[in-house]
């Protein structure tokens, strides 16, 4: 599955860095979101539960920042694993760019899932990923904007 993305943030550049590597602004975020703590310099551990269609799973996983270039754009990978559920792998890159008082964030995200998940099917899959990213990004624009606005923007599947 890949997926991409862009969302205008109402907030500068560095302030949406900063959030966007706060485990604590992340934890509240995430949809699902049970835990998510650092590990090590640039690795978070989490646990997620999320529902695709019938299967509702608690994922563990584990996450690590890359080619990190402050405060402009890093990649995300890591791996999930939901016991018979299945798993979830892949990564994603970030990308952050100023536009006046705003922040343009950009993502393209590689992903494979497989086990009782990866047989619900494709569209189901990316109609569920798409839904987590809106709610992502629409709590994430609250937080970084002091709750004045939420996140403009899309996540399309490619």
């Amino acid at each position: 599955m890949d997926l991409k993305g862009e969302y205008r943030l109402p907030a500068p550049r560095e302030k949406v860095w900063a959030a966007l590597n706060d485990p604590d602004v992340l934890r509240a975020c995430i949809p699902g979101c049970q835990s998510l703590e650092m590990t090590g310099e640039n690795e978070m551990a989490a646990t997620v539960v999320t529902k695709v269609g019938p299967v509702k799973a608690k994922f563990a996983g584990e996450v690590r920042l890359e080619n990190i270039n402050a405060p402009e754009s890093y990649s995300i990978v890591g791996e999930g694993k939901g016991g018979i559920a299945g798993f979830a792998k892949g990564g994603a890159d970030v990308h952050l760019a100023e536009d006046g008082g705003d922040t343009i964030l950009t993502y393209d995200v590689q992903a494979q899932v497989g086990g009782k998940i990866a047989q619900l099917g494709g569209r189901l899959i990316v109609s569920t990923a798409k839904k987590l990213a809106g709610q992502f990004f629409d709590c994430f624009a609250e937080k970084v904007s002091g709750g004045a606005a939420g996140a403009e923007g899309t996540t399309e599947s490619v």
